[in-house]
């Protein structure tokens, strides 16, 4: 089973994503950038890192795995195992790993990992529809001014009837032809503006069209998602004789080391009485917001605490346990 489809759909959620026993992937943000040497517009997107020291299991990936492929668990821990270890063999005999729509990791000549992105991968849900894109350099001329000169053909004297009762001359209003010219440049300074409204309103109109469908989409993708997280359910191979039991006590502490949870109450008191049957301090938690019930181990006011009882319990019942901090 190829586990990189899995990771590779967490990360579009999550800004962590561990691979128990190889590394986690890490998305950082990273605004919009515009390129001048090669006129090219990027958009905001995360870009992906990875850090081969952060090995523990915090149970994300394997609870998707769980869910998706209707498998328990532990069944999904064990294929993720099965997984990292052949990634490992790859890295050691100096193979490139390629993971697809994430990037590719090899190791140097220090025997460290090096990774290299996939770039052309978008895990920014935000900058969903967005693409960069090339402007072509914009040419611009000079313009030169020139000067149009109407030349005035002479005037013929024409013989005028002079009235006797005034002797003053009728106005003669001269041709100017740059008048002229400045009326044309006005009415073509007019139109230009006109243009250049009505490019801007369409832009805004564009932008405010493709907001909207990227706001529709996002919404229907959370809203299937958490229809699959309340569908979800676990089930126990071989369940215990109901025990009827006082479950409301309150506890103060806020890490919890736990087991399982479960959307079934039952389902939930008899893992805690298996659990109390090994010796452990086992109790139900409070229902979370999935409508699923968590059982622990144990719970503690104080982390350190919680965590040496995950370690114990991986140690000596070889049992995945991961950390619940209220």
């Amino acid at each position: 089973m190829k586990i990189e489809k899995y990771i590779s759909e967490l990360l579009y959620r999550y800004q962590c994503v561990g691979v128990p026993g190889f590394g986690a992937f890490l998305c950082e943000w990273q605004s919009a950038q515009v390129i001048v040497a090669q006129n090219s517009f990027v958009p905001p997107k995360k870009v992906i890192s990875f850090n081969s020291h952060i090995k523990n299991n915090d149970g994300l990936l394997a609870n998707h795995i769980a869910l998706q492929e209707k498998i328990s668990y532990e069944n999904a821990v064990s294929k993720i195992h099965t997984q990292v270890v052949f990634w490992l063999e790859k890295l050691e005999n100096k193979e490139s790993l390629v993971l697809e729509n994430i990037g590719e990791i090899f190791s140097n000549s220090e025997h460290n990992f090096v990774f290299k992105p996939n770039t052309a991968i978008n895990y920014l849900t935000d900058s969903f529809g967005l693409a960069g894109f090339n402007s072509p350099e914009i040419a611009r001329e000079n313009q030169i001014q020139t000067e149009i000169t109407l030349e005035v053909a002479p005037q013929i004297e024409t013989p005028v009837s002079v009235d006797a009762t005034s002797e003053e001359e009728t106005p003669v209003i001269p041709l100017n032809g740059k008048n002229r010219t400045k009326t044309w440049m006005k009415y073509a300074a007019a139109v230009a503006i006109f243009a250049s409204a009505g490019t801007y309103g369409y832009k805004m109109y564009f932008d405010y069209t493709i907001e909207q469908q990227t706001s529709i989409v996002e919404k229907t993708v959370q809203e299937k998602i958490n229809q699959k997280l309340q569908e979800a359910t676990f089930v126990i191979p071989n369940p215990i004789n109901a025990v009827d039991l006082t479950l409301e006590a309150t506890h103060t502490e806020k890490y919890h080391v736990v087991a399982g949870a479960f959307r079934s109450k039952q389902n939930a008191i008899n893992a805690m009485n298996d659990l109390i049957s090994k010796g452990f301090e086992a109790h139900l938690l409070k229902e979370n917001k999935y409508g699923l019930i968590p059982v622990a181990f144990g719970s503690f006011s104080n982390l350190t605490e919680a965590q040496n009882l995950k370690i114990q319990i991986k140690a000596k019942d070889s049992v995945d346990a991961w950390l619940l901090i209220d």
